[in-house]
């Protein structure tokens, strides 16, 4: 019984009330706020271009998941495009890819 117990203290503790891979809905309206404000200041307000190029549904359609991210994370060299890493977590970077891919929505 003791070997038992000290089995089960000795697994990772499971989180069975949120999903680490989405962040809280808190952080999302934080991170959406974020999108529209600092990228929207280079992508357009409504993120149909400006200096950036634009981060529309259709603007990105075709564009790998993994290449979107990786822009996010790392920034372009030479350009204006800053890398978010460091400010973002990973979970946060695809969130926020998956969100420009699916089309967010103007306010």
């Amino acid at each position: 019984m003791f070997l038992i117990l000290i089995v089960l203290l000795s697994l990772p503790v499971m989180d069975v009330v949120a999903d680490s891979s989405i962040p809280t809905a808190k952080r999302q309206g934080e991170l959406l706020h974020l999108l529209r404000h600092d990228c929207g200041s280079c992508h357009g307000m409504t993120l149909q271009g400006g200096l950036g190029p634009a981060l529309t549904q259709e603007a990105l359609a075709g564009k790998p998941m993994e290449y979107l991210y990786l822009t996010v994370r790392d920034g372009h060299p030479d350009t204006p495009m800053p890398p978010w890493r460091g400010l973002l977590d990973d979970t946060e970077i695809r969130w926020l890819v998956t969100q420009l891919m699916q089309g967010v929505q103007n306010p």
